[in-house]
């Protein structure tokens, strides 16, 4: 599988997790010259938005997905995040910035991280605005 088919793959597992857990898709691959948001989600309180950069390692032997987000990463998520909440939205809709790290699962993946055959690590609010 190479690497783009890899990407869609991953995000489309992230993507069902979200749902799972009650968030509505507003916007995919969300893409500026500054940066690209893969996706854009509506909390369950229908009034939250939040921006989802998904991450996938098939091995750790560079770093896992979530170390994947360096500073330099981060400041794009920050600024593309910006762009997206001046084109469609207020300045008071609540935001934030959540990774989602993808390995495939492995016998010892903890069950409640297990999901289509994946370890997944949400984590809330991973990048600071």
């Amino acid at each position: 599988m190479q690497t783009h088919e890899r990407g869609n793959l991953a995000q489309a597992v992230a993507l069902s997790w979200l749902q799972n857990h009650g968030y509505a898709l507003v916007q995919a691959n969300y893409r500026r010259r500054i940066g690209e948001i893969d996706l854009v989600v509506l909390h369950p309180d229908r009034q939250t938005v939040v921006f989802v950069e998904v991450r996938y390692r098939s091995h750790q032997r560079f770093g896992g997905a979530i170390e994947s987000v360096d500073r330099r990463k981060q400041q794009k998520l920050v600024r593309t995040a910006d762009a997206w909440l001046q084109q469609h939205a207020s300045s008071m809709t609540p935001a934030r910035i959540d990774v989602i790290a993808l390995c495939p699962a492995s016998p010892r993946t903890p069950p409640e991280q297990l999901w289509q055959g994946h370890q997944l690590s949400w984590i809330v609010s991973a990048v600071e605005q």
